[in-house]
């Protein structure tokens, strides 16, 4: 197809795997990065380990990206876990399941994974050129013709995809420009907060317990004293508040309720195995077969160590209590502490520090089929730049290296068809 050209802007996960499939389909493919080298935030994923994807079914998958999940679901219909696993193991980077069905590379290397891209995309023919800041998208006659680099590097192409992030982890690129470059041509952008974040509470607790983690746990989200969400696992205690897998899965309900002025409480619930009962009959046998033990002593067997004094000032029961002294009202206050420990959300961590963005380009504006913008002829939009975002677990990345995979065919396909079929501006609008 000579002559036809795709530029792709940003190589991250969705951009280079847009760009090598745009090149695999026979497009002369231009791949623009604005940092020195690409991947960088995927380099970082996953705390350098790189959650690939996970096993679960499509159904299951898009319950985790509320409330865009129908947009991603078509995109994973035609690219979805099982090739994208094949698709590396094809590039000699082998996977493993974990916990959660969460799929790493066996090395445990990000690195490894950002390898593999960028040599394949190289092996397609892509174009790669680094520390080039994509400033402007021309449009000509409601179609995108080109890209400026700058004031005098403008690059024509038939097709434009844009892949450029989010707005967290600015150091690794990710900055926004894909919402600004959206927003100049028409597209609306839903406002962009942080997801995936960790949370500040009220008070010293968290600042006490800095370090700590707790496993197994159920973490409960309550909003103007009502119940909104739940997930159980881990946790972390940190110097300003809560962090850990559960805390950032719950953490966007909880940004956008604070956002609009709504009081939220974190419940920790530390004991989720046994229900009321079961806990009291718990209690009630410790403190007969250990009655003469005080009571900071007792709850060695309940409690991590650093957990018991921040226990003992919240309960309000003297240290020093002998086991067989506790009063019903004392055992009544401490079951209920161990099933509802709570913590007040006063705020969230910046944007920089969220692992992805929520918000960004609205997805009534482009069509899931094949990532187009309904807006603008030739112009597709892919990965976190678009308002789709999910909690832990693979699931972001995998959106992105699906609708990376559907733009780059969508783009060429296109393409080929205007120069084969050309058809009149005005019998292309809203395709």
């Amino acid at each position: 197809m000579p002559g036809r050209k795709v530029i792709v802007v940003g190589a991250g996960p969705a951009g280079l795997m847009a760009a090598g499939q745009a090149a695999e389909q026979g497009a002369e493919t231009l791949l623009l990065e604005k940092m020195s080298r690409p991947g960088r935030k995927l380099g970082i994923s996953g705390k350098g380990r790189c959650n690939l994807t996970n096993v679960a079914s499509v159904s299951d998958f898009v319950t985790h990206f509320s409330p865009n999940g129908r947009f991603v679901r078509q995109a994973f219909a035609k690219f979805f876990a099982s090739e994208l696993v094949t698709f590396f193991q094809d590039m000699g980077v082998r996977t493993v399941t974990e916990r959660g069905g969460r799929v790493f590379p066996a090395s445990g290397r990000a690195k490894d994974v950002v390898d593999a891209l960028v040599r394949w995309v190289g092996e397609r023919g892509v174009t790669l050129q680094t520390r080039s800041t994509v400033e402007r998208l021309v449009v000509e006659g409601k179609r995108v013709a080109a890209v400026q680099v700058s004031r005098r590097r403008v690059y024509r192409a038939d097709a434009v995809i844009v892949a450029t992030g989010g707005a967290s982890y600015p150091a690794t690129g990710s900055t926004g420009d894909g919402y600004r470059l959206a927003e100049s041509v028409g597209h609306t952008i839903v406002p962009i907060r942080p997801a995936l974040v960790p949370l500040e509470t009220a008070g010293d607790v968290a600042r006490r317990l800095q370090g700590l983690s707790l496993r197994n746990v159920t973490t409960r989200v309550w909003v103007d004293g009502k119940k909104q969400a739940e997930a159980f696992g881990e946790m972390l205690f940190t110097h300003f508040g809560l962090s850990g897998p559960i805390v950032l899965s719950l953490s966007k309900q909880v940004v956008d309720s604070l956002r609009v002025g709504r009081r939220v409480m974190l419940s920790i619930d530390l004991k989720p195995a046994l229900d009321e009962r079961e806990l009291d009959a718990r209690l009630l046998r410790d403190l007969s077969a250990h009655g003469k033990r005080q009571f900071h002593t007792l709850l060695g067997g309940l409690l991590p160590r650093r957990l018991i004094p921040v226990c003992v000032d919240l309960t309000g029961i003297p240290p020093d209590r002998m086991g067989h002294q506790m009063t019903a009202e004392e055992r009544k206050r401490l079951r209920m502490w161990l099933k509802d420990f709570r913590l007040e959300v006063t705020g969230y961590r910046p944007i920089a520090e969220a692992i992805i963005t929520a918000g960004g380009v609205d997805t009534r504006e482009v069509d899931p089929r094949t990532m187009a913008s309904r807006l603008v002829e030739g112009l597709y939009f892919t990965g976190e730049v678009l308002d789709v975002d999910a909690d832990t677990g693979g699931y972001n990345l995998q959106a992105a290296f699906s609708t990376g995979w559907v733009a780059g065919r969508s783009a060429v396909r296109s393409i080929t068809r205007r120069s084969t079929f050309p058809v009149s501006t005005s019998s292309r609008k809203g395709q």
